[in-house]
């Protein structure tokens, strides 16, 4: 049952940004837009109030509502995966079990931040969400962000703690650690890309997908270069992804989500508005990505 579970987490995934009026108000007519883009672009799911979408900066009350709405508009054309983590065990679960009520047909849960737990406490930690919520539970595994790293043998134990947790979404940036999970895990847990940069090689020795930064604002893109590296199409995703690269890159010329949303608002998808303490995009990041997009723009000719 886990197995069967794990393999529908495959393909793109886009960790959605949180569009924001002038005044940083959410923008609902914006974020509706974003996901009619994507679920045309092919995307296979839908990840609101990750990283990308800002939710340190959201309340409570907020990150639900985006989540709420999120699936509600892809109406069952996109799975959505809803970002409940949280430095609060009680606040995870809480969150979790809210997003589930709304419909969310998966959660994704960060390493808690800041508060540096033991291996012990993150086996704690992720089999007591797992517990509460009867959807599947992503992992995600961001130590550059959290301060904490998730080690496999941790993992392990959560995944025989917890059936329903079933996928990784594998940032340590570290091919090495994907194909360790894979090796070790097998079709027990799908692993997916944290970096848009690392889809190629990471499922080259193993992995399933990516949730990605990049299909916010190419949506079809980096969906065909996603497929064509599963598919085993060796040469033209190699092609495809290496025409990409630039872009990927640029994405995180500054702190994300500030270079996407400036790429997007240039589009005019949303307004070029982040919450504090973030910045905008700076205007040399402007630059590299407008660059970056100008090259792929002329390699797809």
């Amino acid at each position: 049952m886990a197995a069967a579970t794990a393999a529908r987490f495959e393909g793109t995934y886009t960790a959605l940004v949180t569009p924001f009026r002038a005044d940083q108000s959410i923008d609902w007519a914006a974020l509706d837009a974003l996901v009619e883009a994507q679920v045309a672009g092919g995307v296979r799911g839908l990840v609101p109030c990750g990283t990308t979408g800002e939710s340190p900066t959201l309340s409570h009350e907020e990150q639900l509502a985006v989540i709420e709405r999120t699936v509600k508009r892809a109406g069952k054309r996109a799975h959505v995966v809803a970002g409940c983590g949280s430095n609060s065990t009680l606040e995870a679960i809480h969150l979790s079990r809210e997003a589930h009520r709304s419909g969310a047909d998966a959660v994704m849960i960060v390493v808690p931040y800041y508060n540096r737990p033991t291996q012990e406490g993150l086996v704690q930690h992720y089999t007591a969400v797992a517990r509460e919520v009867p959807c599947p539970v992503v992992v995600y595994n961001v130590p550059a962000r959290t301060g904490t790293d998730l080690l496999p043998d941790a993992l392990g134990r959560i995944l025989d703690a917890a059936p329903n947790v079933v996928a990784v979404k594998e940032a340590t940036g570290n091919v090495l650690r994907a194909q360790e999970l894979v090796r070790r895990f097998g079709a027990r847990l799908a692993v997916l890309s944290g970096d848009d940069a690392l889809t190629l090689p990471m499922i080259a020795v193993g992995a399933r997908g990516v949730i990605s930064v990049t299909s916010n604002l190419l949506p079809a893109q980096v969906s065909r270069a996603t497929e064509l590296a599963l598919t085993g199409d060796r040469d033209a995703a190699r092609r495809a992804h290496l025409a990409l690269l630039p872009v990927h890159e640029a994405m995180f010329v500054e702190s994300n989500p500030a270079p996407v949303k400036a790429a997007l608002a240039a589009k005019g998808a949303m307004l070029d508005v982040v919450r504090g303490p973030l910045a905008p995009a700076s205007a040399k990041a402007r630059e590299v990505i407008a660059a970056a997009l100008a090259a792929l723009a002329v390699e797809s000719k």
